[in-house]
């Protein structure tokens, strides 16, 4: 049996059956239910065409489940006559699920976990892992999702108009890079890595759509990704960039995110995932951390100021000021910016470390550690601490 022949097939089938009448959520238990069918017979007697095999199976289920549901009368009017079995139709519907799944009625976290449901096929449980939530409670996200989605029809040619229209519309290609940028940096954890899986649907939709930010988006994936296997020490605790061993980098992860970035820079329609994949490009351009291109790196943040004008990226610009123009120049830029922003106090503790104000430094990686989102982020800011600490008291 081929896990991953269905895994690739089951977006496709899903958003025929949207495409046909089928609201989300039933089309999505109809689709599942094709699915241990297959498990169930394909070993010993494979279709044809696996595709088409679910297609016809999926709709015969959706069709049996209506008509059972007396609930769901009035729907069974809607539905078409069950088509004769036969090859599935060779257009790609997997780009309507993108668009559906990005709809601006959900929220950022619920897009995410429908993503991740309807378009990577991946299970309840498997998000719920990488979530770290219980799986009752990612599967009640995803049903309220599915649910909320459920009377939103998206025809082949509203999702082509999208997909090729304006970039500042919602629900259009914008909000699907925003959806797949927020799968991107949820990480990996348990058996999933969530962090390959994003990258794996940004190739499929930059494959589906001809545009120089969904390239940026997958060359950005691909030159953070790259840095992966050095972040973490052997204990499981963080390193920073520029104490990582660069050997361990992906080189060919690397040279693909470059080339990517390259070919899209060259179309002259920048746009805020090319910025970014920028500075990562300079950062991996780099052979050792203190033959980082700063000033350059500065001047991507200010371009990346100017297309999206965010108090994170202010933030990020004022280390790598501190870096081109000197720490005091740096925290100037930081003096500038609200407190409360995530990672303030740990930007402002290393610039003061770099500026020698040592004391200064330990109490704001502390209070940093206080804020820190997560286990280890707080693990590394307290140590900073006890380091600068241990180097006042001796």
């Amino acid at each position: 049996m081929d896990e991953a022949l269905l895994r690739s097939l089951t977006p496709s089938v899903l958003a025929i059956l949207v495409r046909r009448g089928a609201d989300f959520a039933a089309a999505e238990d109809a689709v599942q239910d094709a699915l241990v069918e297959a498990l169930r017979v394909w070993t010993a007697d494979p279709p044809r065409d696996a595709k088409g095999w679910l297609v016809t199976v999926a709709w015969r289920k959706f069709l049996d489940a209506t008509r059972a549901d007396a609930a769901r009368r009035r729907r069974e009017d809607r539905v078409d006559e069950e088509p004769a079995p036969g090859p599935a139709p060779a257009v790609d519907d997997t780009l309507q699920l993108y668009f559906l799944c990005a709809h601006p009625s959900l929220t950022p976290s619920s897009a995410v976990a429908l993503t991740l449901r309807a378009v990577g096929g991946l299970t309840t449980r498997q998000i719920a892992q990488a979530y770290l939530v219980p799986e009752a409670t990612m599967a009640q996200r995803i049903s309220r999702a599915k649910r909320t989605v459920s009377d939103v029809g998206l025809s082949p040619a509203r999702a082509k108009s999208r997909a090729w229209g304006r970039f500042d519309q919602p629900g259009d290609v914008a909000t699907v890079l925003r959806v797949l940028y927020l799968v991107f940096n949820e990480g990996y954890s348990g058996d999933v890595d969530v962090a390959a899986e994003a990258i794996r649907l940004t190739r499929q939709l930059a494959a589906a759509i001809d545009h120089p930010e969904v390239a940026g988006l997958l060359a950005l994936m691909l030159l953070h990704h790259a840095r992966r296997a050095a972040r973490t020490a052997p204990d499981g605790s963080l390193v920073p960039l520029a104490e990582q061993d660069r050997g361990r980098w992906d080189t060919a992860s690397t040279a693909e995110g470059v080339g990517i970035l390259q070919a899209a820079l060259a179309r002259d329609r920048l746009g805020e995932f090319q910025a970014q994949a920028a500075i990562a490009a300079l950062h991996a351009d780099a052979p050792t951390a203190e033959e980082t291109d700063w000033v350059q790196i500065v001047e991507w943040y200010d371009e990346l100021t100017r297309l999206t004008d965010s108090p994170v990226v202010r933030l990020n610009r004022a280390v790598a000021v501190g870096e081109a123009d000197g720490p005091r120049a740096g925290l100037a830029a930081l003096a500038a910016l609200d407190e409360s922003l995530p990672r303030h106090a740990a930007v402002a503790a290393y610039l003061h470390e770099r500026d020698g104000d040592l004391a200064t430094a330990a109490r704001l990686y502390v209070e940093a550690a206080h804020k820190a989102p997560n286990l280890a982020e707080r693990a590394h800011l307290t140590r900073q601490a006890a380091r600068l600490n241990a180097r006042r008291s001796g």
